[in-house]
């Protein structure tokens, strides 16, 4: 069989993949009801097809043959790995180190290529293509969630359900060509800044901020630079306000369409476009990389593909770099704060903060960070959720023939602690996906960490 990722750790067909598979050695772990992440559909369905060993078998039939000859892009075979929200809790938390989200993302390109895309995924995965377009027009892209009936026909036509709100488009979206710098002395009075005060700011700069500080690069990703670019705005704030010299990576090739990690490429099996966003990306971000500069980022799924899928797609030394220099904003100024380098003046803002920490943040060890820069907040209580996948999985929760299994792991643990909360408590999150389960499921704004030390500077 030919293979789309590197799985050269591991002997057998398909490049390794088939030794990658036979690392399932039938523990059981991943039927684990409570703790943890493992196996979140799992504990919806409490069938045994929806753990990661289930679906293992499954594979390691098929790629043996014991299935049929076309079993690995079988219909049966998409069927086994639909409820499967590419968690990567079998990545950290499975003795033998499964990785069932790579494994799926070999399944679905397989598939892609046999049968093509449906409408739905390619909606979902060229998001990063369409966006510069769509944000021309965001009143005609938000009809969907305006007018009555309206959501029904997307459900119908493209597979999105007419449950689930989507994210509302704006015009004021984050800007690289005019955020490539964060001049040096003053910052927004506001708990973080505004579109027009940040824009006029960043005219005004030329390299980069603090200009003797230390340098950083800020990595913005698709989904906070087209829909919530308060959270970019505000990282920028905290970063200077810490005396960083902050570069916003733009495209080597001067074009000006904004990088991407390829992530929305990768769930959907189109992983030759999300290699060619990752090339692209790379040859912005090396220039920095190759100088010791780390590349801070906000959406966990985006950053911390650079230390997993990205290396897996594209072989070579600046990938590896990358890899070794991409951190989480929580986890950069966790590492700055440890060292003695990181001075920020915080003030009170809130006693308690609810903070859900995203899957692949669990996945890569990245929530330790996120507990600890929130613990920078003077007199803050900070409590952790004991939960698993919230449910959404990026377009996992939009999926009409999903929606009933997202809904459910929201209710698993997360959405009913996080309705309970008093009207004071800050609720945290800093998936985007993850914030839009607890805006539907509990009626709570949540934030990211990033505006959370925004507004807790003075």
């Amino acid at each position: 069989m030919t293979t789309q990722l590197d799985w050269s750790a591991y002997p057998g067909a398909g490049g390794g993949f088939q030794g990658a598979v036979e690392m399932c050695n039938n523990n059981g772990a991943c039927r684990a009801a409570v703790g943890g992440v493992m196996c979140p559909s799992y504990r919806v369905t409490r069938e045994e097809r929806d753990t990661t060993r289930g679906r293992a078998n499954s594979l390691r039939l098929a790629i043996t043959g014991q299935l049929g000859p076309d079993a690995f892009t079988s219909d049966e075979m998409a069927e086994t790995l639909k409820l499967c929200v590419s968690c990567k809790g079998c990545r950290r938390e499975c003795p033998t180190g499964v990785d069932m989200a790579r494994m799926k993302i070999e399944v679905q390109a397989a598939r892609a290529e046999k049968f093509g895309l449906s409408l739905h995924d390619q909606l979902v995965g060229y998001l990063p293509r369409y966006a510069p377009y769509a944000v021309r027009v965001p009143w005609l892209m938000n009809l969907r969630d305006v007018l009555p009936g309206a959501a029904k026909l997307s459900e119908a036509i493209a597979g999105f359900s007419a449950r689930r709100s989507l994210p509302r488009w704006r015009s004021d979206v984050f800007d690289d060509s005019i955020n490539s710098s964060w001049p040096g002395s003053s910052r927004p009075s506001t708990p973080w800044p505004n579109k027009q005060d940040v824009d006029a700011r960043h005219k005004a700069g030329h390299d980069g901020g603090a200009r003797d500080g230390p340098e950083v690069v800020l990595f913005a990703d698709t989904f906070n630079r087209y829909f919530e670019r308060e959270n970019l705005d505000a990282a920028l704030t905290v970063l200077h306000a810490g005396g960083y010299r902050v570069h916003m990576a733009t495209p080597a090739d001067g074009s000006s369409r904004p990088l991407c990690c390829g992530r929305t490429f990768l769930s959907i099996g189109k992983v030759d476009d999300a290699r060619r966003e990752a090339e692209r990306t790379l040859a912005a971000l090396d220039p920095f990389v190759s100088r010791g500069v780390p590349v801070v980022g906000l959406e966990p799924s985006c950053l911390l593909s650079f230390r997993d899928e990205v290396p897996a797609m594209v072989k070579g030394e600046a990938a590896d770099r990358l890899a070794a220099q991409a951190l989480t904003f929580e986890e950069f100024l966790a590492r700055e704060a440890a060292a003695g380098r990181l001075t920020l003046p915080l003030k009170k803002i809130a006693d308690r903060a609810l903070v859900h920490g995203h899957c692949h943040q669990k996945a890569f060890d990245a929530f330790s960070a996120v507990e600890t820069v929130l613990k920078l907040v003077p007199d803050l209580k900070v409590e952790p959720i004991e939960s698993s996948c919230y449910g959404m999985a990026g377009a996992f929760g939009y999926n009409a023939e999903t929606i009933d299994v997202s809904l459910a792991m929201g209710e698993l643990s997360l959405l009913p602690i996080v309705r309970k909360a008093d009207a004071a408590t800050l609720i945290v999150a800093d998936g985007t996906s993850c914030r839009h389960q607890i805006h539907d499921g509990a009626g709570r704004e949540a934030i990211h960490v990033a505006r959370v030390l925004a507004m807790s500077l003075k």
